[in-house]
């Protein structure tokens, strides 16, 4: 039987909410995957950024990480912190980063699906015109499926592929049988507390979360 060629995996980490752990996740994935790491916009300019977050606790290289394409100040939704910048979001100024013929992509988003990105645009517009799948992070407390299954429904309102759910918190199996079952959805992990985040820690928990039936492009996935 002829052997499918699997592509690195391309993936948008949007999630929930803001601060439901897409940072994380997005640096397991890079810890594993070792691709390239891209931010399309930041908001909040007070301390580290993501992008240097997660070169600093993943400990790769600069080439791994490319620059954003908005850089705003204040840590709130992208319309409003551009708003305060005096700048406008314009959808036509992202473009994905190249990358290697067999390097992966980890594009990181800004808050949940819906937030705004200019009076007209909306994060799931941006997606879109990135083309790629989308790997929505949620919780795992109390809440989450009504969170996780409206965005579901909005993703797929919007035409927008979705490779996948990733919890974060303590193992529920009540609420990853209800997105599973409710939502449609594989959850391809859950991503319980880690007490230390370093290269090591990171690479053993992408070892352990995305093995088997996880992410296409990903060795070893059956997708």
């Amino acid at each position: 039987m002829e052997n499918r060629r699997k592509d690195p995996p391309r993936l948008f980490v949007t999630g929930t909410d803001t601060e439901i752990g897409k940072t994380m996740v997005s640096a397991i994935l890079m810890a594993g995957l070792r691709g390239k790491y891209w931010k399309p916009i930041q908001c909040g300019l007070m301390g580290i950024t993501d992008t240097e977050w997660v070169r600093e606790k993943t400990g790769l290289a600069a080439e791994h990480f490319c620059p954003e394409t908005y850089t705003l100040k204040l840590p709130i939704s992208p319309h409003a912190s551009a708003a305060h910048d005096g700048v406008r979001i314009e959808l036509e100024a992202f473009t994905a980063p190249e990358t290697g013929e067999s390097e992966s992509l980890i594009i990181e988003g800004s808050g949940g699906v819906m937030v705004p990105l200019n009076e007209r645009d909306f994060m799931t517009d941006l997606i879109k015109r990135l083309d790629v799948p989308v790997l929505l992070v949620s919780s795992s407390a109390l809440g989450t499926i009504n969170h996780t299954l409206l965005s579901l429904e909005r993703l797929r309102r919007e035409g927008l592929h979705v490779t996948g759910v990733v919890m974060n918190g303590p193992r529920n199996p009540v609420n990853r049988k209800a997105i599973e079952d409710y939502g449609e959805v594989k959850v391809l992990a859950e991503i319980e507390f880690l007490p230390v985040i370093d290269p090591e820690t990171l690479a053993w928990c992408f070892r352990e979360n995305f093995k088997g039936p996880t992410i296409p492009g990903v060795e070893g996935s059956s997708a």
